[in-house]
């Protein structure tokens, strides 16, 4: 049996957007191993009769002896298990993993940028430095025979001077949506018309546009409430603070409600999607409001432009731009009709794109490429800790 191993530093990223892909490998014949930061959600993997292994990386570090010591686990983790197959889940675990991998000599790699994020929004010498840094590693050192590189959308995969329909690479709708659990429901009575914002609680996911947006609709008359769900990030520096959260649900047609655990039934009760976010991999918050057929109101990034195309699944504005946000919403609410018929098109496209059936058969030939030929001899796990 071949052998698979994730490398991805947070047990919870994995169990929300790569469960599909994890299943999809134990379909192809796979044994399944993942080495994350266990917190709350290691459980939840080894249920799926996955192997986790414990991997105390903090993603949000630069610390560069941390990095050099996360690295290290990894080459112990790789020499141990002698993996056919390494999958990197984000940035963090590309370069680390990566490196790793292509050190141990790994037959196959498989690296997932799954949102270039903080790195590619930030500003300043040090983000404009490690750039450099990662262009230069992927351009060169993880571009290899060996390494398939897997993206959520088109335009990331320039980035690195990749071509995103070269035999490289393989675009994927993020982790699919099944559209079976997330269906399409009536719109709740209205007004109010209610807006919805599912993300972690963090500035890049233009959360302080969105409540700015709604301050402004509201005060040209239009009768919305926009709804917050989702709680703050301890290991993002960007992360907005619960008493910042807790000031703007005070104010009239804005609250935040925490985390949720059944996102389907957030869209049943509300009429509109909205992500003003900065950049984005492949949002999987869009596609879940998408399938249950909400119209959306997104940024114009990389990322939300993927899943929404100006006028038919959405409505797509400026970055960084609340006043249009605000028009934006404003527009949706004042006209059912067009919130029913840009809705539609949204189910519609996860339908023709977006399923987690599609992701599932394109992931399962890239591992079954991957992993063709004879397993490694001697193949018997070594201790590494």
């Amino acid at each position: 049996m071949p052998k698979l191993l994730y490398v991805v530093t947070e047990d919870w990223f994995f169990v929300s957007h790569f469960l599909p892909m994890a299943r999809a490998a134990k379909a192809a014949g796979f044994e399944v191993v993942v080495a994350t930061r266990i917190r709350q959600h290691g459980d939840a993997i080894a249920r799926e009769g996955l192997r986790v292994l414990p991997l105390q990386a903090e993603r949000a570090s630069l610390d560069p002896l941390k990095l050099v010591h996360a690295f290290l686990l990894l080459v112990r983790i790789m020499r141990a298990e002698r993996p056919d197959v390494v999958h990197c889940i984000a940035l963090k675990s590309i370069v680390l993993g990566g490196l790793a991998a292509r050190l141990v000599g790994t037959k196959s790699i498989v690296l997932a940028p799954t949102g270039l994020g903080e790195l590619w929004i930030g500003d300043g010498v040090r983000y404009r430095l490690l750039r450099m840094l990662v262009r230069a590693l992927m351009r060169g050192f993880l571009q290899a025979p060996q390494v398939h590189y897997l993206f959520e959308n088109r335009e990331d995969p320039c980035e690195f001077g990749l071509d995103p329909n070269g035999p490289l690479v393989t675009i994927l709708g993020g982790a699919g949506v099944d559209p079976d659990r997330f269906s399409v429901a009536p719109e709740p009575p209205a007004p109010p018309v209610k807006i919805a914002v599912i993300a972690r609680m963090i500035a890049p996911k233009g959360i302080a546009e969105a409540v700015e947006a709604t301050r402004l609709a509201r005060a040209a008359g239009a009768p919305v409430e926009l709804h917050l769900f989702g709680d703050p990030d301890s290991s993002n520096w960007r992360s907005i603070p619960q008493e910042v959260l807790a000031k703007w649900s005070a104010e009239p047609g804005v609250s935040w409600h925490g985390r949720t655990d059944d996102v389907a039934k957030i869209w049943r009760e509300h009429h509109i999607a909205m992500l003003l976010s900065h950049r984005e991999g492949l949002p999987r918050t869009l596609l879940e409001a998408a399938a249950c057929g909400r119209p959306i109101v997104a940024t114009d990034v990389t990322g939300c432009r993927e899943v929404v195309r100006d006028g038919v699944e959405g409505l797509l504005t400026p970055l960084r731009d609340p006043a249009a946000a605000a028009r934006a919403i404003t527009r949706l609410a004042d006209d059912p009709g067009l919130r029913r018929r840009l809705g539609l098109n949204a189910r519609a496209r996860v339908e023709e794109r977006f399923t987690e059936a599609a992701v599932m058969r394109a992931v399962s030939a890239v591992y079954s490429s991957c992993g063709e030929g004879a397993p490694t001899e001697g193949r018997a796990r070594r201790p590494y800790g």
